[in-house]
């Protein structure tokens, strides 16, 4: 048998634990417990007596679980310990339910496509990178920086499909090729890495209403070769008598007799162009297949050209006549007719859909979202446009591309702007998305049609606005149309060259476009050695300065972003509007003059404050502040007029304000949530 030696130190330990009277208890299984503890500390030899007499009565370090046991049971420990476990219980619940509240109330996120400005990018005149006078794939990829600068994050780039070039890109040849003329497929597959790397996004167009004639499937239809016999419209015809009275786009018959096949082909736009058959569901599954291919590789979403154009009826009878009295046989413009039977016809809104429906499968990804932009001129039949938006039971577009603002220089005005904003907003369906539009490659250069002196007041519209706006390049610092020397366009004396010229980046050989030594594709305009980028961004007053700065601040602030738009005055100078969102106490109120030089008197707009504090001017002022009563503004001026204030404009004239999602901020958290009331 081993015996165990007790120290004194352990002694007086455990005597001190088990003669404290704090544990001894009435009941008696703890004072038989105590009684046996009580004969084993006898047997044990103490040389200090007074320690039989020490009392321990607070918890010590290193005690028995038995001695831990009875202090736990202690109501002054246990109370407090309990206090503080259901403190937690009920804080983590409450996290819980305020992280399930502000998620349930939040509006939702913004999508790429809605935070900043598009920018299109002709390729053939944006940067040419190795000489040849024309734009490419490269040069995009060095000037990347300048979308950065714009604060600009998604850049759509018209087609650079393998082309003949009838109709510069928009007759395809092969929809998976890169057109020599603007690199290589590994280019782009650079580029896509590089937009990417720097947060741009990526938006390609696609042509699906038509191929080049040169197309595999076109050749092999001509010949009748199965199954692409009927994957373009073939009717029969003679040389002489098409089937019908159609009139394509570019003029003349939507007909075309082919040699080969002996029978008429059916063409929207030049010959060179022949229409795909949508009725044929293997060519839907063939373009189909298209947006999977460019979906894989990255591609961040797709404008769709002339979707209207897609389907025409079958029955193939003659379209009515605008002028019934005109001698039918010198109808040869699209608009001498109404075209009932060629545009937006019954199946189109099927197809887009499910487009869409492809997209969103590739949208799963966070941050990956796939756009979709289409394309559609309906002219005074704005309710066609908006049925891209979709249904309130399904999605089709993001929006279609909104062309009214095109026509403000037909009547420049602040009314006529009003007019054609008000258009817009009051026929969008309720929560979509608005955009707006003031230059393409189809149409002339704001700056031309509408004069040099409004295309800083034009952009400080664009970037105010709600909605995405688009820019078209070179808007940004003020280029115009130029007067070519030599006509490429097949549209002849319509032609779209001059606001296709190349851009202007500095005031060096071609502009910086180009190092060709042999010219450009088009003219460089004559006046780029003073409308240039990088003479410009030296300027801070610059018309490019302004554009970044309204840039920037139109992702900033929270009421120019997804905030209120209110109609606040119009006459034949101004109009203007402001922005604002509930719980902010900023606010903008926009006054832009396309008109003389007025004193714009907004004394009535009783929720609007005295003084307004001048946020920018597109031409310099001196005068920071203004009081409502007195706004002067000089020809083309624009100006952002910042204020504080807790009334809403809103509130007392729902019928000239409109917003796609409410939401209200709360400063005390610095967040929003939806607004179901007045906050």
């Amino acid at each position: 048998m081993s015996s165990t030696k007790i120290t004194n130190i352990d002694a007086v330990e455990l005597q001190e634990g088990i003669q404290n009277a704090a544990f001894h208890e009435d009941d008696d299984d703890t004072s038989d417990a105590s009684s046996s503890r009580e004969q084993q500390a006898t047997s044990v030899s103490v040389t200090r007596p007074e320690e039989n007499e020490y009392t321990q009565i607070k918890p010590y370090a290193g005690m028995p679980k038995e001695v831990l046991m009875l202090y736990s049971r202690k109501a002054c420990y246990r109370v407090p310990r309990e206090i503080i476990f259901w403190l937690i219980i009920a804080c983590t619940l409450a996290l819980i339910a305020m992280t399930i509240t502000i998620v349930a109330l939040s509006p939702r996120c913004m999508s790429w496509w809605q935070l900043s400005p598009v920018y299109q990018v002709y390729p053939r005149s944006f940067k040419d990178s190795n000489a040849d006078g024309v734009g490419d794939l490269k040069g995009i990829k060095e000037k990347l920086s300048h979308f950065e600068y714009l604060n600009i994050k998604a850049v759509w780039i018209s087609p650079f499909y393998k082309s003949p070039m009838r109709d510069f890109g928009y007759d395809v040849e092969d929809f998976r090729q890169i057109d020599p003329i603007f690199g290589t497929m590994e280019d782009f597959d650079e580029l896509l890495a590089s937009m990417h790397d720097k947060g741009l996004k990526l938006i390609m167009d696609y042509i699906p209403n038509h191929t080049s004639d040169k197309h595999i499937w076109f050749q092999l239809s001509r010949n009748g070769t199965e199954p692409y016999k009927d994957y373009y419209i073939w009717v029969n015809c003679t040389r002489d008598k098409p089937p019908n009275n159609w009139v394509s786009v570019f003029g003349n018959s939507t007909w075309e007799y082919d040699e080969v096949r002996q029978q008429c082909y059916f063409h929207q736009f030049l010959k060179e162009q022949p229409d795909l058959n949508y009725r044929n569901p293997r060519v839907i599954e063939e373009m189909t297949d298209i947006i999977h291919f460019w979906l894989k590789k990255g591609v961040d979403g797709f404008r769709m050209d002339a979707v209207k154009h897609m389907l025409e009826a079958a029955h193939l009878r003659n379209e009515p006549q605008v002028d019934t009295d005109q001698d039918p046989s010198t109808v040869d413009t699209e608009f001498e007719l109404y075209h009932d039977y060629t545009y937006t016809q019954q199946g189109l809104h099927e197809i887009l859909t499910n487009w869409r429906i492809d997209l969103d499968a590739y949208s799963r990804e966070p941050g990956r979202y796939r756009f979709m932009v289409v394309e559609c001129y309906d002219y005074e039949e704005i309710d066609k446009t908006m049925r891209y938006y979709g249904t309130s039971y399904v999605t089709e577009s993001d929006f279609p591309f909104n062309f009214y603002l095109l026509y403000l220089p037909d009547d420049l005005s602040g009314n006529q702007a009003k007019s054609l904003v008000h258009l817009w907003m009051s026929n969008m369906p309720k929560g979509k998305w608005p955009n707006w539009v003031v230059g393409n490659h189809d149409k002339p250069r704001i700056g031309s049609s509408a004069g040099t002196e409004y295309i800083r007041a034009i952009n400080m519209l664009l970037l105010t606005l709600p909605g995405t706006p688009t820019t078209y390049y070179g808007e940004e610092i003020g280029m115009v149309n130029v007067n070519v020397s030599v006509i490429q366009d097949p549209f002849g004396h319509n032609s779209r060259d001059p606001q296709r010229t190349p851009m202007q980046w500095d005031d060096k050989i071609n502009a910086g476009f180009s190092d060709s030594e042999n010219g450009t594709w088009l003219d460089i305009a004559p006046d780029y050695s003073t409308v240039n980028v990088e003479l410009q961004q030296a300027d801070a007053h610059s018309t490019v300065s302004q554009y970044r700065a309204l840039s920037l601040l139109r992702g900033a602030e929270l009421a120019l972003s997804r905030g209120w738009f209110c109609f606040v005055w119009s006459d034949v100078n101004v109009f203007a509007y402001l922005r604002e969102l509930d719980g902010l106490n900023k606010a903008f109120l926009v006054v832009l003059n396309f008109g003389e030089d007025t004193t714009t008197d907004l004394s009535s707009v009783t929720e609007l404050p005295d003084t307004l504090t001048v946020h920018l001017s597109t031409v310099p002022i001196s005068q920071k502040t203004f009081t409502k009563s007195r706004i002067p503004t000089s020809r083309g001026q624009g100006m952002l007029l910042e204020y504080s204030t807790n009334q809403r404009f809103h509130l007392n004239h729902a019928s000239e304000c409109y917003v796609s999602e409410k939401a209200c901020y709360l400063p005390a958290l610095d967040i929003l949530y939806n607004k179901f009331s007045s906050c």
